[in-house]
């Protein structure tokens, strides 16, 4: 039995479902990438954190996504196996807290909490990602963010091979800063679920707020083209698309990735885009930018390399 055979086997063994050679385009709001050895979607908790533990048994690397919708795989693809933790959806509310696994979709949170007349989420509502990418980067729009609402999150920690477990981690040591978190420094924590405190309100006021905030993304946004969202932080004193526009790029393009001619600050894919023409006209935009206007651009896009 060659080592590619054994691998299938001990996935298949621990009932993690996988297939090979899966496109990456499929699974990515940008709609571009290259094939993965592996793609993984496991059901459970158990099964991801089996997953990840056979995975670093036969010393593969790995890569965990959501809803792929701040990702830009490479073309050539992932040397490696690509975890989707779609499956892993479910969520609940508690009283005045909910609870959701990390691939719970983020709207559909924000929902869940209307549904049971909680507030705080409402800015959650039109956000593409799932809960584990939320709190991974500390999503946030119109004013509010994940750390507002986290009350704390549930995660499997493999730092120590001798002492492996799943803890509870206050939202306090989860180090919430401006689309970062502790997730994205420390590669041995496997973010597995989060709880989020809300309040009690009026569900007509919360609805309004909802309805407001997806009425302004439908009108300032390109919805209608795939793109990874906003393509840049928030650089302090200033807006990344105005700046973006200032310099005259709005609607600058490189094959088929394009600035957005909606609004400056998103890339999109406007119709047979690779990820290498999504990085050269990133790249294109940050010289720009910081020969024009003296501002360094960062982007917010993960690019994920084979």
């Amino acid at each position: 039995m060659d080592f590619r055979e054994q691998l299938e086997k001990s996935l298949q063994k621990n009932n993690v479902s996988f297939v090979c050679d899966e496109a990456l385009s499929s699974h990515s709001t940008f709609k571009v990438g290259g094939n993965a050895d592996y793609f993984l979607t496991p059901s459970s908790r158990e099964e991801l954190i089996k997953a990840t533990e056979v995975l670093r048994d036969f010393e593969i690397k790995f890569f965990v996504i959501g809803k792929g919708s701040n990702v830009l795989f490479d073309d050539a693809g992932f040397r490696g196996a690509v975890i989707s933790t779609e499956k892993m959806n479910r969520s609940f509310a508690d009283g005045e807290r909910l609870h959701a696994e990390c691939g719970a979709s983020f709207t559909s949170l924000a929902l869940l909490a209307e549904k049971n007349s909680l507030t705080g989420l409402e800015f959650a509502y039109g956000i593409p990602g799932s809960v584990g990418g939320a709190v991974y980067m500390n999503a946030g729009a119109y004013g509010g963010e994940v750390k507002d609402v986290l009350e704390f999150s549930e995660v499997f920690d493999y730092s120590d091979p001798k002492d492996q477990r799943i803890v509870a981690v206050d939202a306090a040591k989860h180090d919430l800063g401006y689309r970062d978190s502790v997730f994205r420094h420390k590669s041995d924590r496997l973010h597995l679920s989060s709880c989020f405190r809300l309040k009690k309100g009026d569900p007509a006021e919360i609805r309004r707020t909802m309805d407001d905030y997806m009425r302004r993304r439908r009108e300032k946004q390109p919805l209608e083209f795939p793109s990874a969202g906003s393509t840049f932080k928030r650089p302090e004193g200033f807006f990344a698309g105005a700046l973006i526009e200032e310099c005259g790029l709005k609607g600058a393009s490189v094959g088929g990735a394009q600035v957005s001619e909606k609004h400056a600050g998103f890339v999109i894919n406007r119709g047979g885009a690779t990820c290498a023409d999504i990085l050269a006209l990133i790249e294109r935009i940050k010289e720009t930018v910081l020969r024009e206007r003296g501002v360094e651009l960062e982007c917010e896009v993960i690019y994920v390399a084979p």
